[in-house]
């Protein structure tokens, strides 16, 4: 599919629409133009916590993760990013160093822009800067909503919360039942709830000794989503869309400044 094509948005601007998808087709080629496209292979770093700013990376095909690490070493999963997102616009227009890793979950291609032409090109496009600030605007409020919300709950609902997200935004329905379609291990799942491994992995055997999930190395299938959502439905007393679980999902698109 053209990029034009698969990136000419629509729906409400929110967290979740990537940049690409709210850019009109001139401004959103005349960007990608500026860029040079390259492959990372899966679990390969396309930017690292604390390095200088040298370039922005406009993701065209492929899923990756935003984690941060604590100086005790806790790393805490941030966001997915995937086709149509911007990584590493923060730290290019502040000069800043980078606030977070992101790492391929898979392969990845991406149009990497050097940051000076990254610099001018926001510069002389108020139409473009008025995007960006939009997207850091959405990004910043569902980072409050989720800090706020999961501050309310335990960790049983918020790993509730976070697999019926996945299955929204990354399901794929097999015959066993609904696979999550992004390889996360059992740490990144516990970074992006905030809680300990070892208080994931007991989750998970609860949940698969109950027939509600089935894992494998990398691997997750829900097999009885209703449950989750009555185990998350405590922590959202309004009613909900069955079809897509709670309203309030703990997964922004992107929640840090990279």
């Amino acid at each position: 599919m053209p990029v034009a094509a698969a990136w000419s948005g629509g729906g409400g601007l929110d967290d979740r629409v990537p940049f690409l998808a709210r850019l009109e087709s001139e401004d959103r080629a005349a960007l990608l133009d500026l860029g040079r496209e390259l492959s990372f292979p899966a679990r390969s770093a396309l930017v690292h916590q604390h390095e200088p700013s040298s370039h922005v990376l406009l993701i065209l095909h492929g899923w990756t993760k935003v984690t941060a690490s604590a100086e005790n070493g806790y790393e805490a999963l941030l966001a997915l990013r995937g086709p149509g997102d911007i990584v590493g616009e923060s730290a290019a227009l502040t000069g800043r160093p980078r606030s977070a890793t992101v790492t391929a979950l898979a392969p990845v291609r991406a149009s990497v822009i050097e940051r000076g032409s990254f610099r001018e090109f926001v510069a002389h496009s108020p139409t473009v800067s008025l995007k960006l600030l939009g997207l850091t605007s959405d990004r910043t409020r569902a980072a409050d909503q989720r800090r706020l919300e999961f501050a309310s709950m335990s960790v049983r609902e918020r790993f509730a919360v976070l697999l019926l997200d996945l299955l929204h935004t990354h399901g794929r329905r097999t015959e066993a039942g609904i696979e999550i379609d992004v390889p996360l291990s059992k740490q990144e799942l516990a970074g992006a709830v905030g809680a300990s491994r070892e208080m994931v992995q007991r989750l998970l055997k609860d949940l698969r000794a109950r027939g509600i999930v089935i894992t494998g190395r990398r691997t997750l299938v829900i097999v009885r989503p209703g449950v989750l959502r009555r185990i998350a439905s405590s922590a959202f007393p309004e009613p909900c869309d069955p079809r897509v679980g709670p309203a309030a999902p703990p997964f922004p698109r992107g929640t840090s400044a990279l």
